[in-house]
């Protein structure tokens, strides 16, 4: 931004996504110099073309529910939890769909030169459902909750990075045991909602600062929510009340959308997009982001602890088929690391990985492998066409004389009971706003989310070197060395980027795309309204 009209055109464009309340915007404008009268005019007339109106339920019908499912936000492993606490729960900060740092619970973020310490001012007033108030004291809680390993919390490897945390009045300080450069991004996990006391006496109480209270929890079932009256920001939390109802099967889920019985769904099977585009009052929602639907071995378990077998299962999956017959075209092929062309600092210079059957058949010899069956587990849930995805990488494996074999799953349980558990499954992962949190989450050594038990004293070292490095040059050389280390000794394989296609009724306002995430990131149910 080099000069005032486009600080103020970026200004404008915020109110206009829904980003922006009425303060922040004359705060910010008349920083440039606008003065509050005009500040004040503009706002309105911005505002007016998005008139949120109040009031209603918004229900809204998903899959990637299971009864196993918990409030606590540590444990959140799939789509409805997430959804579920995006609309109870407040974190420090969030993104934009524009990838800009949306400040929630803190109001001001600075750092020293090296980034080494960052501090997040707390804002006042900001009250919990049960009526008392966010204190500096909560957000250190809640960030020392999830550094024990004891919670399983899915930013295990994010936290693990701050060395020192300090409460001092409305201020918090992070001091990090190595500089990170991208630390505000990192804060936005969803696994770190802001709960009194940190939730430590009662984690899964569903107690925060969100817009909704949590009135109904039916793990599996049914979430239901009623506004927060006392919530800070005016600008979100239209409805008078909000429902999730769980509908893992896709023809009942988008049956309920054309019925009527829920406004918006979440995974629209690609198969039926074109049908669903033609039935009157239902819009498709196609928003192209970091999602990928994965297969993931576990490099530290037989027959997977074998490099050889790794490769030679990367090489039999073809990619472009599963795009074509899985996603409908709406995604990319992937490339066995977990970034694209939709992070910053993606080097699209590295080689795509394509099926060969001769070169999987020749790893597969090499490896030694016994010709025993190799067994793939999945579940209709683990992503949109799962199974069928699973099914199309066992055929193509075989035709290059791989043994894979598909083990069909229950969903209720599957996230609990097979991934991260089993060796070999179907997965999914919703990507994150920046490569290093991609990174941390999922493919440090001492992540708890690392799902591919891969461990590579190379690769964290780069990862923690990124981290500091404010020269893009050299931070995306290093993230490219993590890229190719990852693609060609890790035990991901990453067929395809997913778009995130949401069914969403002529009956809701306030839509924004948001690469971030399906249905808004979570929040399309705080953020959008009845028109």
């Amino acid at each position: 931004m080099n000069d005032k009209h486009t600080q103020l055109d970026w200004l404008i464009s915020r109110v206009r996504k829904g980003a922006m309340n009425r303060r922040e915007f004359l705060g910010r404008s008349t920083a440039l110099g606008v003065s509050a009268g005009l500040a004040g005019a503009l706002f309105g007339k911005v505002a007016l073309a998005q008139e949120a109106k109040k009031g209603g339920t918004i229900r809204v019908g998903m899959q990637g529910g299971e009864s196993t499912n918990s409030l606590d936000p540590a444990l959140a492993a799939s789509e409805v939890p997430f959804q579920v606490n995006m609309t109870w729960g407040e974190m420090l900060v969030d993104v934009t769909p524009d990838g800009q740092i949306d400040l929630r619970i803190a109001e001001e973020i600075s750092s020293s030169p090296d980034a080494t310490e960052w501090k997040f001012k707390i804002r006042k007033g900001v009250e919990y459902h049960d009526g008392s108030t966010v204190t500096a004291e909560d957000v250190v809680a809640t960030l020392k909750r999830h550094t024990d390993e004891k919670s399983q919390s899915g930013a295990l490897g994010i936290v693990q990075g701050i060395s020192e945390m300090k409460a001092e009045g409305d201020m918090v300080t992070l001091k990090l045991s190595s500089a990170s450069a991208d630390l505000p991004y990192l804060m936005a996990d969803y696994h770190l909602i802001i709960q009194p006391g940190g939730g430590v006496d009662a984690p899964a109480a569903g107690i925060g600062a969100g817009p909704y209270k949590v009135v109904v929890n039916e793990p599996g079932v049914r979430h239901t929510f009623q506004k927060h009256a006392n919530y800070f920001d005016s600008s979100i939390g239209h409805a008078d009340e909000v429902e999730i109802l769980v509908i893992n099967d896709n023809t009942a889920r988008t049956a309920a959308l054309q019925s009527g019985q829920v406004h918006m769904i979440n995974r629209v099977d690609p198969k039926i997009v074109e049908l669903l585009k033609g039935v009157p009052g239902v819009q498709i929602k196609a928003v192209a982001g970091r999602g990928h639907y994965v297969f993931i071995m576990h490099c530290d378990k037989a027959p997977f602890d074998n490099n050889d077998m790794r490769m030679a299962l990367k090489y039999a999956v073809n990619r472009q088929e599963l795009v074509d017959k899985i996603l409908g075209g709406l995604g990319s092929r992937g490339n066995d690391f977990p970034i694209n062309a939709a992070y910053p600092l993606f080097d699209d210079t590295i080689e795509q990985r394509d099926y060969d059957a001769a070169k999987a058949k020749e790893y597969y010899d090499k490896s030694g492998h016994d010709g025993s069956p190799i067994i793939l587990r999945t579940a209709p849930g683990a992503f949109p066409g799962a199974v069928d995805a699973a099914n199309l990488f066992a055929a193509s494996a075989n035709a290059a004389g791989i043994p894979l074999q598909v083990k069909l799953e229950p969903d209720d349980g599957y996230w609990s009971n097979v991934w991260n558990v089993e060796p070999f499954c179907a997965s999914y992962w919703g990507g994150r706003p920046v490569q290093d949190q991609m990174y941390t989450t999922a493919y440090l050594s001492t992540a708890d989310w690392n799902d591919t038990k891969f461990k590579n004293a190379k690769f964290d070292e780069l990862l923690l070197a990124a981290r500091g490095e404010l020269d893009a040059a050299k931070r995306k050389a290093s993230y490219s060395e993590m890229a190719h280390i990852l693609r060609d000794e890790g035990g991901l394989i990453l067929p395809m980027f997913n778009d995130f296609v949401s069914g969403v009724s002529d009956t809701i306002g306030g839509w924004v795309d948001d690469p971030n995430g399906e249905l808004m990131n979570g929040r399309s149910q705080v953020k959008c309204w009845l028109a």
